[in-house]
């Protein structure tokens, strides 16, 4: 488990070298290669790294250019919309089943290999786990990275980072996280199968199962919350008026 969360550790590095001057806002970072061997890591490691800071705020990759550095004030200005869980699974659906799709035809044998180490990361942990969510975030960032569209890896980022942050839907998706017992691991094996097999439509289609699946599980809670509450409210009043038809 400590390699697969060396990415992490590099990541850290990155940032202090931010931080301390040697990579100003809107400076190039150094290319994977240079990297890797400045940080003795693999360029998978590397990558990795640099989509999780992406995430954060605090580089931009931009295809064929290179990876920039980002003033943190300003990338977190935006404030996020207010949306449901529901709202956000139908977008995510929509873009990372496309990112799927164009990511099959160039994807490469070493983020074939990453995203089959998020997926035992994910069946290894417990259900709702951080280590279990952190797998599913980087399951999905490196798909849409290897997708080689800007704007859609741009997209898949925010509609992540709305995802974590936004309370409410941060709690829906908690709630059918822990209902989960391996379906997480087994969907992402299909879009993984999809991928190798240098499949677009097959990738689209088992993203898109995916959350299809996703949003079911969110309606059946829904629902399942409804009538608890429903049967709560029945209970009181229940008692109310039975206490009071005995006086």
């Amino acid at each position: 488990m400590k390699d697969r969360r060396l990415h992490h550790t590099v990541a850290d590095k990155i940032v202090k070298l931010i931080d301390d001057g040697a990579y100003p806002v809107g400076s190039r970072l150094p290319g994977e290669r240079e990297l890797a061997e400045k940080f003795a890591v693999s360029r998978v490691t590397v990558r990795e790294a640099e989509i999780a800071l992406q995430a954060v705020g605090r580089i931009k990759i931009r295809t064929g250019s290179g990876v920039y550095v980002l003033d943190v004030d300003v990338a977190h200005d935006d404030p996020l919309p207010v949306v449901s869980a529901f709202e956000l699974t139908e977008a995510r659906a929509l873009f990372e089943s496309e990112a799927a799709a164009l990511a099959a035809a160039t994807i490469s044998d070493d983020t074939l290999l990453e995203l089959e180490q998020q997926i035992e990361i994910m069946a290894d942990t417990r259900p709702g786990s951080v280590e279990g969510e952190r797998a599913d975030q980087q399951f999905h960032r490196l798909i849409a990275s290897a997708s080689g569209n800007e704007v859609i890896s741009y997209v898949v980022e925010t509609l992540w980072k709305m995802r974590i942050e936004i309370e409410p839907v941060k709690e829906a998706y908690a709630s059918v996280c822990s209902e989960e017992f391996g379906g997480r691991a087994r969907e992402h094996s299909q879009i993984l199968d999809a991928l190798r097999s240098r499949d677009p439509g097959a990738a689209r289609i088992a993203m898109r199962n995916h959350f299809s699946r996703l949003l079911e599980s969110m309606l059946d809670v829904a629902e399942e919350r409804a009538v608890q509450e429903l049967r709560r409210k029945s209970t009181e009043s229940r008692q109310r008026y039975l206490k009071s038809a005995s006086r």
